[in-house]
């Protein structure tokens, strides 16, 4: 068979057609042709075979453990109480406490704040939260895959959970209904509780709900709360800085939190900010602006005196509605300008010299004729110590006490007048020594009590018998335990700054106990009023001869006695100083018309401070406070005073005549037989008529 260049040859192929080719020369390629194809595609057939392998096992996985996850969530949401018993809890009541005036003192509840509608709010905070929380908030449905996958991510780079994922629905659910810890049970079934809130609640019904109950450190439950506790005001007035701040605080409370850790809590909301001006919601410049100014104010620690008011206004009411639930509005007898009077007047005299002089805590209280509570400062700084010294610390009064010595004098038919010995006195075993440890001979009760004369004091105890005193204090309001014996002359019992100066009130008002009072009208949010005062009349404990004698002698005490420091130009001031044994405790209690305050300086543990008297430091703070707080008042002469008849009325209670106290009114007050001196002056205007005009 012939053979040539185009000659076609049968190559056999088993199971296949047979291909015919042709030769080709030798200087060309055989260009590629069905043949090599399907070479090809049968050497791809392994790795085609594989991935279709991989496809159909990996979707039998999936299958199953959607299978899986379904069942696994069916498993953890069967824990859940059924669907239909499912409600938002109620929020805790909150109690808003105001001032006389009506102003906001402090928020008190387990929130420790109102809870506001979102359009009360400042709208910089919720758009802060979302920016910095959840910016798909309004797009998701309850849980936001990309979010999730991008914390997964963070976590597994990381090798431990350093990102949450969690909505603002999920964290509301958490906050709603679930216990904190982080387990597999708990995200499913916070899961599930999200889709639930979603289907039930507008996007801003959910958050103005997680608002009002999301935790900021401090205490503080809620925006408001957490506005109230870190910048002294409503959520209403917060500015973008300040918003910027407490959005960066949801994330870790206690750690960034700007009273703690200032550096940590401007670098959070640096970084909310940042967020905020990448989702567009703010600008570059309002950003840097808001950096600028929130932080010199956010971070300036409050002393907050006026939570010592708050305080003392929570004990009182829950004395007043011990089982009440709802939210309530208290109207207080805090005056705003005597509360800010009094922080500023401790403060000040502390910082100038309270190291120098060893005084760590100083408090103060003042009341009106009726014992109504107008200010008060429990400590040096409530954000360090919560504790009111001076409603609930007990300390030895010192020469504070003597009033009730020389009252118990005077209602046994001495006068002011009258004199004594001012020599070494032994009584028992005990033998009192003045203050500068000298001797003046013969004085004047007027001299001894205002010169704080030990001696003489204990003389007067001695003749007239500790029994006698113990009752006259009791009268006056004294409640804690009295030791009937010698050394009480010297204070050596210990009394509270509130009932010490409540005492001393009855001397201001003209000699009518004093029952002192913080609350005035207690109402629902709704206004149905739940509590009003209505006090009696208050009976008469101290007859007006003693009174304008124990006015005349304590006014002496400030004119020329060991209170000078508390006189003040055109006024008439009355008042004692106290100083206890090794410098403890340093007290001035003074009064005007219709105006009492009392002043304590000291250290918690007793430690003796620098030769403080009652005569130094306290006198000084309580000067202080009330020319501020009697600015506007016209001056009024103290009860009883410059009357020559006074030494010729009857005496009010002879010493064979004396028996315990009782409460009586009007003439009741006084013993059988007693009658009121005549040529007294008519009734003043209490203080709130005279500082306000009502």
């Amino acid at each position: 068979m012939a053979r040539g260049k185009n000659r076609r040859r049968i190559e056999p192929r088993f199971e296949q057609r047979p291909v015919i080719s042709r030769a080709l020369p030798k200087n060309q390629a055989a260009a590629p042709g069905p043949a090599r194809k399907r070479r090809r595609k049968s050497a791809r057939r392994p790795a085609i075979r594989r991935v279709r392998g991989l496809v159909y096992w990996g979707t039998v996985l999936f299958l199953w453990g959607l299978v899986g996850f379904v069942a696994l969530v069916g498993y953890f949401a069967a824990q859940l109480p059924q669907m239909s018993t499912w409600a938002v809890p109620e929020r805790p009541p909150n109690v808003r406490i105001v001032t006389a005036e009506g102003h906001l003192l402090a928020n008190r509840g387990m929130t420790g704040g109102e809870s506001l509608r979102l359009d009360e709010m400042s709208p910089w905070l919720p758009a802060a939260v979302i920016a910095i929380e959840d910016r798909r908030f309004r797009d998701h449905f309850g849980i936001d895959p990309l979010g999730l996958g991008r914390a997964m991510l963070a976590n597994l780079a990381a090798g431990r959970i350093s990102q949450g994922g969690s909505t603002i629905t999920q964290q509301l659910a958490k906050n709603l209904f679930l216990e904190p810890e982080r387990t597999v049970e708990r995200k499913v079934q916070e899961a599930v509780l999200a889709f639930w809130l979603e289907t039930r609640f507008e996007k801003d019904d959910i958050l103005e709900l997680y608002l009002n109950r999301v935790y900021f450190g401090a205490g503080a439950w809620g925006v408001d709360a957490a506005a109230q506790a870190y910048f002294g005001k409503s959520a209403r007035d917060l500015s973008l800085g300040e918003s910027a701040l407490l959005a960066g605080l949801v994330k870790a409370p206690s750690r960034l939190n700007p009273k703690q850790d200032p550096e940590a809590a401007a670098e959070r909301a640096r970084l909310v900010l940042d967020a905020m001006e990448r989702e567009g919601m703010i600008t570059i410049a309002q950003a840097r602006n808001a950096l600028s100014t929130s932080r010199a104010e956010a971070l300036a620690l409050r002393r907050g005196g006026r939570h010592f008011a708050a305080d003392m206004v929570m004990d009182e009411l829950v004395k007043l509605l011990p089982d009440e639930k709802a939210d309530l509005i208290v109207e207080t007898t805090i005056r705003v300008t005597l509360q800010s009077a009094a922080e500023r007047s401790v403060a000040k005299e502390l910082d100038a010299s309270g190291e120098k002089l060893r005084v760590s805590q100083a408090a103060l209280i003042a009341l009106d004729e009726e014992g109504a509570v107008l200010a008060v400062i429990g400590g040096r700084d409530y954000s360090r110590s919560q504790f009111n010294r001076a409603v609930n610390a007990k300390r030895q009064p010192g020469s504070a006490f003597k009033p009730f010595v020389f009252l118990a004098a005077l209602e046994a038919g001495e006068t002011p007048g009258d004199v004594r010995q001012d020599a070494p006195v032994r009584i028992g075993n005990w033998r009192p020594e003045n203050y500068d440890r000298k001797y003046r001979g013969p004085v004047t009760l007027t001299y001894a009590l205002s010169q704080s004369l030990n001696t003489v004091a204990a003389r007067l105890v001695g003749e007239f018998g500790a029994n006698n005193v113990v009752r006259v204090a009791r009268r006056l309001g004294i409640a804690s335990p009295l030791q009937q014996n010698a050394s009480i002359a010297l204070g050596t019992s210990e009394v509270s700054l509130l009932e010490l100066t409540g005492a001393y009130d009855a001397f201001a008002n003209g000699g009518k106990l004093v029952t002192h009072y913080a609350i005035r009208r207690v109402m629902t949010a709704r206004g149905k009023i739940l509590f009003e005062r209505r006090e009696p009349e208050a009976p008469r404990v101290i007859g007006d001869r003693e009174i304008a004698m124990m006015n005349e002698m304590l006014a002496e005490t400030v004119v020329s006695g060991t209170a000078r420091a508390a006189r003040m130009q055109g006024r008439q001031v009355a008042g004692k100083t106290g100083t206890t044994q090794n410098f403890r405790d340093a007290w001035f209690i003074g009064y005007v018309a219709n105006l009492a305050a009392g002043v304590w300086v000291g250290n918690d543990d007793g430690a003796p401070m620098d030769k403080v008297t009652g005569g130094g430091m306290p006198a000084r703070i309580w000067a202080q406070f009330m020319r501020e707080a009697i600015r506007e008042v016209p001056p009024l002469p103290l009860y009883g005073t410059g009357m020559p008849e006074v030494a010729a009325l009857p005496v009010a209670r002879p010493q064979r005549e004396l028996e315990p106290p009782r409460r009586r009114t009007g003439d009741e007050a006084l013993l059988p037989g007693r009658e009121v001196g005549g040529g007294l002056p008519p009734r003043k205007p209490n203080f709130l008529e005279l500082l306000f005009g009502g």
